[in-house]
């Protein structure tokens, strides 16, 4: 039967369009495919807060903030970092109180490590002149943060902060101290739950002259 002129043939495929029409199929099943692949692949999850600890142990700092404390001199002169410390005259006080070292911290704060020695100048209690360099950077050249805490009981959550180095003057002993905020896994008196940290003084270094 003769075909109509400008209407396709239902019954009849032309090679190209057969083609045209595998290809299309391909790809659709292809995509299906790929879709299929995608949904059984792990999906990203949202960012959850992170729980791990944040200090890495054994704990080092960077800086330090750096301040003198004197007992029983006349007089004083520290020079450190580029800062000048001076004291007296005065009358040479007895020996320090025990409860005394309590309020002792570093007043020059974020010093990079290490400046040079410490020069120290000064006049004991009985009046003599003295004089020495302290080495702030040999004393802690391993740049560990000393603290007076079992290592279980520090919370791994401790926050890196600058520690408190103290030079203590008293009479002919020069005394190197480091005072560092420590974060405690549980309060140190269970009917004080903010005592949960603790900054005492740890002693570094001491020398008589």
């Amino acid at each position: 039967m003769a075909q109509r002129i400008g209407r396709p043939d239902r019954h009849h495929t032309s090679p190209r369009r057969l083609a045209a029409v595998l290809v299309a199929t391909t790809l659709t099943t292809t995509g299906c495919q790929g879709m299929a692949m995608t949904h059984d692949q792990p999906q990203p999850t949202s960012a959850a807060p992170q729980q791990g600890p944040l200090t890495e142990f054994p704990l080092r700092f960077l800086r330090h903030n750096f301040g003198i404390a004197t007992y029983a001199v006349q007089e004083y002169t520290v020079i450190y970092a580029n800062r000048p410390y001076s004291g007296g005259p005065r009358p040479a006080l007895e020996d320090v109180h025990p409860n005394a070292r309590k309020s002792a911290r570093g007043g020059h704060i974020s010093i990079r490590n290490f400046p040079p020695p410490a020069v120290v100048r000064w006049k004991s209690r009985d009046g003599t002149p003295l004089e020495t360099q302290v080495d702030i950077g040999e004393i802690f050249k391993d740049e560990l943060v000393l603290y007076d805490v079992p290592r279980e009981e520090v919370s791994d959550r401790t926050p890196a902060i600058n520690p408190d180095i103290v030079m203590e003057i008293n009479d002919r002993t020069i005394s190197v101290y480091m005072r560092a905020f420590i974060s405690l896994k549980a309060p140190r008196f269970p009917d004080r739950p903010h005592s949960d940290s603790q900054d005492e003084l740890v002693l570094a270094w001491s020398k008589t002259y």
